[in-house]
């Protein structure tokens, strides 16, 4: 098995990043092997004792509780609640899930996961991609969980060892039968032409009254062989075949078309991507945008995560502050869980923080997390920003944001993600 860091107990979870330790995960897939068939990868950032030497020891630790951060929630977005998440060792992490699922889905599981870890990482001024490699397996019955761990990591070492793949079956495989990726893009452009991606909203509410505050637009597509993907997957895919532009719009057109319809009128959040961000049309297709749906600009809020801006800032911020001059507004989404300092806070026209779950997990009962939030409340009103909590499951972490008076929230306390007549019906 990949050594241990020294933050890994024998047993319990990691100090580092919150996850369920090695042996955790053995027993974990144990027991889910004697149910049935459990599916699982292990996800390995190749060299990361680079990052430690370059940037020490407090450094690494950043870069690993950012990343263990975007395995968790790719994890619960794209996988649900079966999903099983634990760091395995070093730069290793474990995804696991004992609901159905074909062997096809789950490679591109695993590939969407490792766009997901590979983007942009911010360290002390210098952009770091931490690409990962990926060895999966499908458990046989009754097999024990540290004999799933020792074929996975057998099959990884293996992986380490070969240029160009990133992905590797325990088996030996390196991708599974069925659609090929060139099929799949095919799909994804019928799917478009055909106005299938779905799209379902969030809803977010007031923190003062339970009142509904707003909804985040996020993309679903059924797909007829592999079942539900969600939005990362989904944006794997379109990367494959360089369609993440054409996606993106598509996504918007189709949510601002829906929000114009809602009365009263409903604020309305849509996620940014570096691809847009980087693409010179991207202003003046999304005014075209709001000008065809006649959706109001002051009720729509881009949010735009800081790995979408660090490819080019000095572009990022004048493709930003156009959008802001027709009213929209910006929000900085995952706020609290990259390197995002004042000189962002500054150049950008930013109105909202958008603080990630993560974030305020245990606010209700860790005084030092709820410190953290005080803080950055108290920079957010100093700068005149609004403050939105993502990931909210419990009324005493709600209490915690009343006291603190932030503005809005979202969470399963509430609700999940909900088709756009589920919507309808709230506004009337």
């Amino acid at each position: 098995m990949p050594a241990s860091s020294s933050t890994i107990p024998s047993d319990g979870r990691d100090r580092l990043t919150g996850l369920p330790g090695a042996a955790d995960a053995a027993a974990w897939l144990g027991r889910a092997g004697q149910g049935g068939f459990v599916h699982a990868m292990l996800v390995g950032l190749h060299r990361f004792r680079s990052v430690n030497l370059a940037y020490g020891r407090a450094g690494g630790d950043l870069a690993l509780a950012e990343i263990a951060r975007r395995v968790r929630d790719f994890a619960s977005a794209e996988i649900g609640p079966d999903a099983f998440v634990a760091r395995i060792g070093g730069g290793d992490f474990l995804v696991a899930s004992a609901g159905a699922t074909s062997r096809e889905r789950w490679q591109w599981l695993a590939e969407a996961l490792g766009r997901s870890v590979a983007r942009a990482l911010t360290m002390h001024g210098d952009v770091l991609h931490l690409a990962p490699r990926t060895a999966l397996l499908r458990g046989q019955p009754d097999e024990t969980g540290a004999a799933l761990l020792d074929r996975l990591d057998q099959a990884l070492s293996s992986l380490q060892q070969q240029s160009g793949r990133r992905v590797l079956w325990a088996d030996g495989a390196h991708r599974a039968r069925g659609r090929s990726a060139a099929r799949l893009e095919a799909d994804l452009i019928g799917a478009m032409a055909r106005d299938e991606i779905g799209l379902v909203f969030q809803p977010q509410y007031a923190v003062s009254s339970g009142t509904l505050a707003g909804v985040e637009a996020l993309a679903r597509w059924d797909h007829p062989q592999l079942g539900r993907i969600g939005a990362e997957t989904l944006f794997a895919i379109a990367e494959r075949g360089d369609h993440i532009a054409q996606l993106s719009r598509h996504i918007a057109r189709r949510a601002l078309t829906i929000a114009a319809e809602w009365q009263p009128a409903l604020p309305l959040s849509l996620n940014v991507t570096a691809e847009d961000l980087g693409d010179d049309r991207f202003a003046d297709g999304f005014r075209q945008l709001l000008t065809d749906s006649g959706f109001l600009p002051t009720m729509l809020t881009l949010e735009v995560t800081e790995h979408a801006l660090v490819a080019d800032f000095a572009r990022s911020a004048e493709m930003l502050s156009e959008l802001a001059s027709l009213g929209v507004r910006i929000a900085l989404d995952d706020f609290g869980t990259g390197y995002a300092n004042f000189r962002t806070l500054k150049a950008l026209p930013v109105d909202t923080l958008k603080l990630d779950a993560s974030l305020v997990r245990d606010i209700d009962h860790d005084p030092r997390d709820r410190a953290i939030l005080r803080a950055i409340v108290a920079m957010a009103r100093a700068l005149g920003l609004k403050v939105v909590v993502e990931g909210i499951e419990r009324e005493s972490q709600l209490a915690i944001l009343a006291q603190e008076n932030c503005d809005t929230f979202q969470g399963f306390l509430r609700a999940g993600p909900l088709p756009a007549d589920a919507i309808t019906e709230m506004l009337g």
